[in-house]
């Protein structure tokens, strides 16, 4: 007989009694309809519904030093120091950037652990991934880490073609090796390689069951991180498996008997889909979001872990100590200090993400910039909104442009009758008056307004550059 559970959030009798046997095919089903590789993957749907189920607390977990850096030169141990402290900071004190993990193989991966360990932080924990073998179980443990990764590749792509067996012999050798970490004191976090290919009902949700049941007998947790491997999962209503995300993630939940608070997301970004199916992942019932500072991850990179602090706020209504200004000191310091490009209209990050450029819309932002602004920037970013000069700024237009850029205060900002924003808006209208059609860029009236500011200084009577320029505030 079905077992049937009172459910306190929906307060309704529901079955949670599921028997899904494993399916032991001895042909790979690689699910040709939908990924047939000589075309773009399709997206099919069964109307089928799930309800929205999301957990008491969420968080995100971080994996800038480990996936985060399998597509660039590795961090050295300072860089990763100073970037974990970021996040630390990033995340505040309620732990909202809840983990960290590492990589243990080189000594310059085990400097960089050390050294964050040594910084004595509640939060992010540092965690750890490793291969699946009693060596690295040892190392795990002699360091001093609780929890480590540990790669379960779920979808026959990687059962039958990468390790060369079947579903059964797959599962043995996953139950053995996550035993082992267990009695080596280890919590086991188990990463379903490729979960948006695999056989859901057939192979997932049996072995997660066993691993549910391996959890019960050692009273150790065992959390499940389900991975988008390769960006397919999508989160339209009635989507099928195994791409749909709240399916996979409401499927880990109620059928394989997964509690929330051990629920993870790791997503890519192959479709541009990664913020999205990771907001749906916490939605559905998943607790943490796996993610990696601006995104940098294998190919497209991952979920962008600044994205998903401003996604916990507009879901939540709180950032619950979260501090992000520190937001745009990551990315200051992966352009001055580790001299990474960021595309400029990057959301949040990017140089030009809240510059306005066309006329009619500087012209909003310059009588009120929420018209045009999508929040506070300068204080929850300490970005302040700017306007791009262009042949429709104004007089007002270069002056919003000049004092953002110097950062003066609303008593050291320059009026637009000022000389120098005369000066500089001349030479805007000259631009235009001989054919230019694009904005001017900021290394452009830089150079125009150091020019501005040189004249008239030379012009105030031979004031020194010192005083005059104090006058200016710049």
């Amino acid at each position: 007989m079905s077992e049937f559970i009172f459910n306190k959030k929906s307060n309704l009798l529901e079955r949670w009694e599921f028997d899904y046997p494993l399916r032991n095919v001895r042909e790979p089903n690689l699910y040709r309809n939908l990924f047939s590789y000589s075309d773009i993957p399709k997206i099919a749907f069964n109307h089928r519904i799930v309800p929205l189920d999301m957990p008491d607390d969420i968080w995100i977990t971080d994996t800038t030093f480990r996936d985060g850096q399998q597509s660039r030169a590795p961090y050295t141990t300072e860089q990763i120091t100073d970037l974990y402290k970021l996040l630390a900071r990033l995340g505040g004190p309620n732990g909202l950037v809840r983990q960290s993990e590492f990589f243990l193989y080189t000594k310059q991966d085990l400097d960089a652990l050390y050294s964050c360990l040594s910084l004595g932080y509640e939060y992010p924990e540092p965690t750890s991934w490793i291969r699946a073998s009693q060596k690295d179980f040892e190392l795990v443990k002699s360091v001093g880490l609780k929890e480590t990764g540990i790669l379960v590749s779920c979808s026959d792509y990687h059962i039958f073609f990468k390790m060369r067996m079947d579903r059964q012999q797959v599962i043995d050798h996953y139950l053995r090796v996550i035993s082992e970490c267990i009695e080596m004191g280890v919590r086991p976090r188990c990463h379903f390689e490729d979960i948006t290919r695999a056989d859901f009902y057939g192979f997932v949700v049996p072995f997660v069951r066993a691993l549910m049941r391996l959890m019960d007998e050692t009273g150790v947790p065992i959390k499940i991180r389900a991975c988008d491997t390769m960006g397919y999962g999508v989160t339209y209503p009635g989507a099928m498996l195994p791409r749909s995300v709240p399916g996979i993630i409401y499927g880990l939940h109620h059928y394989a008997g997964v509690p929330h608070e051990l629920l993870e997301w790791h997503g890519h970004n192959d479709f541009y889909r990664a913020v999205t199916n990771a907001s749906y992942a916490w939605l559905f019932g998943a607790s943490a979001v796996n993610c990696s500072l601006l995104g940098i991850g294998e190919r497209t990179g991952n979920t962008p872990l600044e994205a998903m602090i401003i996604e916990y706020a507009q879901l939540r209504g709180t950032l619950d100590g979260a501090d992000t200004t520190v937001i745009t000191e990551i990315a200051e310091y992966f352009e001055k200090k580790l001299k990474y490009r960021i595309p400029p209209r990057t959301p949040f990050v990017g140089r030009d993400f809240n510059v306005t450029k066309a006329g009619i819309h500087a012209d909003g932002i310059l009588k009120n910039e929420e018209i045009y602004n999508i929040f506070d920037t300068d204080k929850l970013l300490g970005r302040p909104c700017r306007v791009a000069v262009s042949s429709t700024s104004g007089l007002a237009g270069v002056a919003h442009w000049f004092n953002t850029r110097h950062c003066l205060s609303e008593n050291e900002a320059l009026d637009k009758r000022h000389p120098v924003i005369r000066e500089i808006k001349e030479w805007v209208d000259a631009q235009y008056a001989a054919g230019r059609v694009t904005v001017i860029t900021d290394e452009e009236l830089s150079e125009a307004a150091d020019a501005a500011v040189s004249h008239f200084m030379a012009d105030s009577g031979g004031i020194n550059r010192k005083s005059r320029t104090e006058e200016l505030g710049i």
